[in-house]
């Protein structure tokens, strides 16, 4: 028996979309009671496929083939068992294949063209969403085909050439690579071969300057000079190199004075009282540390036990003070911040002058002539002082300039008659370089100090027996262009090679000055100031002299590169427009150069055994009482005791001394040399570091120069500090010994009244803070050394 399920309602209203329970079923037959009302049955109730209209108008555009789409709800019953429906969709009559999801029906139309009505089926459902307009594809004209299959050649065509395009530029960039690789082989054969060449020609030049030399041949500075170098630089004629002047008739009551204030110095109390006090003044500047240091080193020079005893009582309060103030322990005499660490540059530089002048002096000497014979070699830039060989990036010429190695013949200024002397310049040279070499040429075995100087001499072209040319740097024939004077060089005046020169006392009426001749001769003697700067040449650096335009004319002055494009940078950026790795490369020829000049002085000052000479007793004397300090202070680390005998010695003295060797010679040291000297120091401080250097490609060129060195010079350090470790330690006996003897050498070198007459200027300055101190101080009490001070204020102040 089959029966059809009553609806719940008349009919389907969209809103009702909920499944339902029936509530009471019954069956009505003839009579029978029972089952009118059933209530047994799971009879549930889903509701009906809603279908949306197909579109607003109810009209469908379709091509022909593409899938009609009915969207709608309740499409699938959400009954257990996933129970399906059946449904029927017909095209007008044609009926089409369904597949049903959740939300949509899919239609496959069969082929058909023109409008339709839709119609679907499904149980007794009888829905229409729309019609479907099955649009027909038209035939192509004729036209259409021809400028289709056009389009398609000239497609096919493009196509082709761009292939043939892609294939001949890959095959270029082949050839490119191929060409590159080639010129990168090139370069680095052509880095090797220029150092090896370099390297070569080096040996030979710095052979053919040191066969003359013996060790008596390096023009060592006398003990006195050298001293006051290191310790007062930049001061030529300083008080303490002469005997005391008193204006007025107060000369003896002077000397009486200062002889009862030796009394007061030679007395450790008052001494360090004396010290600590003027360090806690605020006015107590750091150049009046550092002066007070040297002065209280030159007053003490003949009494140098005492001085040592009163400088490791400064270094012992130094270490105490530094790690109360909780600083990290490796930061002790880094930097130069208390009288103490100025009086241990100074004492290292008094004992370790023997060590300099025989055994140190001659690898540092080599260093600095292999250096400016290498910078030498290529142009150096007269104004800025960049040259073509370089260890410095700040100081390397990043052009290509072309030049030629001329050989002047030059008449021996000594002896007209004797033969030519050939020396080496290049034609890019100015003529003060010029001067320069061959006064290097004629004069090397001679103390810088008593040659002729380039600026009192004129430089003569000579043409035959009568015709002689005067040429300069600038005279009437410089050229002028744009605000731009260049400087003459040996190009300019077509001197060729193997021409003869003479270098004569500079003439007063030279026929070839310029008409402007007060402009022409301030450029000049600013220009060879440049050469003649007797000072500090770390000051060098921001003197370039003749980039400021003379005054008169506006006229700005450049011999090789010129400055106007690195106008509105400083000097230290100009290399950030101009980076190239190609000049860069030239910094690693140069380094391979000098390399071997560079270990063997690392080598001589970090190693205990030397040819012929032990190890001097102040350097084993003073790491000795370093570690007695930090085993005082219960320090095991390692690190911190590498640190403290790094800052006293190496940098502290060796920096100092590689970074001037004019300190030690008696020599000219030029801008070039001084960058490049500076990068060895640095590569020294890094080489005493105990911490790691991450380097980058940013990190600064003079780091990456030396990197893989570094580790080398690290493991000679420790090696070094180990070494003098394991050496039996010096008695306080021998150590005096080798003070009284030292001092006794010296005793004469410094005027001790002068000296004291310069350490009495602070007392007269900090007299009430000073007395102050010494009444506070039981010991100074007892000794009544205030009462003194006083007595020595007005024996002082009588004579004025």
């Amino acid at each position: 028996m089959s029966c059809l399920a009553p609806s719940l309602t008349a009919e389907y209203r969209p809103g009702l979309d909920s499944v339902k329970h029936a509530d009471e079923f019954g069956f009505i037959f003839n009579n029978v009671q029972a089952l009118l009302v059933y209530n047994n049955t799971n009879f549930m109730y889903y509701p009906n496929p809603y279908f949306e209209p197909l579109s607003t108008n109810g009209i469908l555009e379709q091509k022909p083939g593409s899938p009609i789409i009915l969207k709608g709800k309740n499409l699938v019953p959400s009954a257990a068992g996933g129970v399906k429906l059946n449904y029927t969709v017909l095209i007008g009559e044609t009926p089409c294949s369904v597949t049903v999801s959740e939300s949509q029906l899919l239609c496959e139309p069969p082929n058909l063209t023109g409008q339709y009505k839709i119609m679907v089926q499904v149980g007794g459902l009888h829905v229409s969403p729309g019609s479907v307009n099955i649009l027909s594809d038209s035939l192509l004209t004729l036209p259409a085909i021809v400028s289709i299959a056009a389009g398609g050649g000239l497609l096919l065509i493009i196509v082709i050439l761009v292939l043939i395009a892609y294939k001949r530029k890959s095959r270029e960039n082949d050839l490119t690579l191929k060409r590159l690789q080639m010129q990168m082989d090139n370069l680095e054969s052509r880095v090797a071969l220029e150092c090896k060449e370099a390297f070569a020609e080096l040996q030979t030049d710095i052979n053919e300057l040191t066969s003359d030399l013996d060790r008596a041949g390096i023009p060592y500075l006398d003990y006195r000079t050298y001293a006051m170098r290191v310790l007062f630089p930049g001061i030529e004629d300083h008080p303490v190199l002469r005997e005391l002047e008193v204006s007025g008739n107060g000369q003896l009551c002077v000397e009486k004075a200062l002889k009862l204030f030796a009394q007061l110095i030679n007395n450790k109390v008052f001494l360090l009282t004396f010290i600590r006090t003027l360090e806690m003044q605020r006015s107590f500047s750091m150049r009046d540390r550092g002066n007070v240091a040297s002065l209280i080193m030159t007053a003490l020079q003949g009494r140098l036990e005492y001085a040592t005893d009163v400088l490791k009582h400064l270094l012992s309060d130094l270490i105490d003070k530094n790690l109360e103030s909780k600083n990290h322990p490796k930061l002790l005499l880094r930097r130069t911040e208390s009288v103490a660490e100025k009086m241990l540059t100074n004492w290292f530089a008094f004992l370790l002058h023997k060590f300099l002048k025989e055994c140190a002096g001659e690898p540092l000497f080599m260093l600095y002539c292999a250096i400016k014979q290498q910078m030498e070699k290529g142009p150096i830039d007269a104004i800025t002082g960049e040259a073509r060989y370089s260890l410095s990036e700040d100081k390397l010429i990043r052009q290509q300039i072309d030049y030629k190695t001329l050989i002047l013949n030059c008449v021996n200024p000594e002896n007209e008659n004797s033969p030519e002397i050939p020396v080496k310049v290049l034609n890019c040279d100015t003529i003060t370089q010029v001067k320069e070499k061959i006064l290097d040429a004629v004069y090397k075995n001679m103390p810088y100090s008593q040659r002729p100087k380039a600026v009192d001499m004129d430089l003569e072209w000579r043409q035959g027996r009568m015709a002689r040319v005067v040429l300069q740097d600038e005279d009437i024939t410089t050229k002028i262009e744009n605000d731009w004077k260049r400087l003459n060089t040996l190009m300019h005046y077509q001197v060729s090679d193997r021409c003869v020169v003479a270098l004569v006392p500079k003439q007063t009426s030279s026929y070839n000055i310029p008409p402007t001749t007060s402009i022409s001769r301030t450029s000049i003697s600013r220009y060879d100031s440049s050469f003649r700067y007797t000072g500090s040449p770390d000051s060098l650096r921001s003197r370039a002299p003749m980039i400021t335009p003379d005054l008169e004319s506006g006229v700005k002055v450049w011999h090789l590169v010129k400055n106007h494009e690195h106008g509105d940078q400083k000097e230290g950026d100009r290399g950030s427009k101009m980076v190239s790795e190609i000049y860069l490369t030239r910094l690693l020829a140069t380094k391979g150069t000098l390399q071997k000049f560079v270990d063997d002085l690392f080598e001589t000052l970090f190693s205990t055994v030397h040819r012929g000479s032990a190890l001097p007793l102040a350097i084993k004397y003073m790491f000795d009482f370093l570690d007695e300090q930090a085993d005082k202070h219960s320090i095991h680390d390692t690190d911190v005791r590498h640190t403290w005998k790094s800052n006293c010695l190496p940098l502290r003295f060796w920096v100092n001394v590689i970074k001037n060797p004019q300190f030690v010679f008696d020599i000219h040291k030029s801008s070039i040399t001084d960058a490049c000297l500076s990068v060895v120091a640095q590569t020294f401080m890094d080489s005493c570091s105990t911490s790691e250097h991450r380097l980058g490609k940013d990190s600064p060129s003079n780091k990456l120069l030396y990197a893989k060195d570094i580790p080398n010079y690290k493991n000679w350090v420790e090696r070094y500090y180990a070494d003098i470790s394991r050496l039996p330690a010096i008695s306080d006996q021998d150590m005096n010994a080798y003070l009284a003897e030292q001092a006794r050498l010296h005793s004469n070198e410094f005027n001790m009244l002068s000296a004291l007459n310069e350490i009495y200027s602070y007392i007269s300055k900090y007299s009430e803070e000073i007395t102050a101190a010494l009444e506070q101080d039981e010991t100074a009490k007892k000794q009544r050394l205030a009462y003194k001070v006083e007595q020595l204020i007005a024996a002082m102040s009588l004579e004025s």
